[in-house]
């Protein structure tokens, strides 16, 4: 498969070792503190973990189906990411774990903290839907 894979299934099969790891972040001894926060940052619960292992599988079962549904994933989970790390801004929560419906808004708020907190959705998002439409079929 790898000497057959398109750039999308490269970017897809690449997305799903990352969120593979996202998952197992709170399995890992010293990534999170007495507060259960990765890198003091990240609230992670059982919900996140799970999102995270089903994007994961959802990414790898998409390079291994092809550059069509690859493409497909990127620009699905990018969007979906992209658009979760942006109500993060506005809110200080995202509509993907559910935060904005179990939380009263906190504001519109660009902290370090806040920045923090939503940037690595915003990256995944962003490249994802980014390779999902720059990249063809063919490539």
């Amino acid at each position: 498969l790898e000497g057959t894979m398109t750039i999308l299934q490269k970017f897809a099969l690449g997305y799903s070792v990352v969120l593979l790891g996202a998952a197992a972040l709170n399995y890992v001894p010293g990534i999170t503190d007495v507060d259960g926060r990765a890198f003091g940052i990240f609230a992670l619960d059982l919900f996140d973990d799970a999102l995270h292992l089903v994007s994961a599988i959802w990414a790898l079962l998409a390079a291994f189906f092809g550059a069509r549904a690859s493409k497909v994933f990127l620009v699905i989970f990018g969007a979906l990411y992209l658009g979760d790390g942006v109500f993060g801004f506005f809110t200080g929560y995202g509509y993907l774990d559910f935060g904005i419906f179990t939380n009263a808004s906190e504001g519109l708020s660009f902290t370090l903290f806040r920045i923090l907190a939503n940037l690595p959705h915003i990256a995944l998002g962003g490249v994802a839907l980014g390779a999902g439409l720059r990249f063809g079929r063919n490539t």
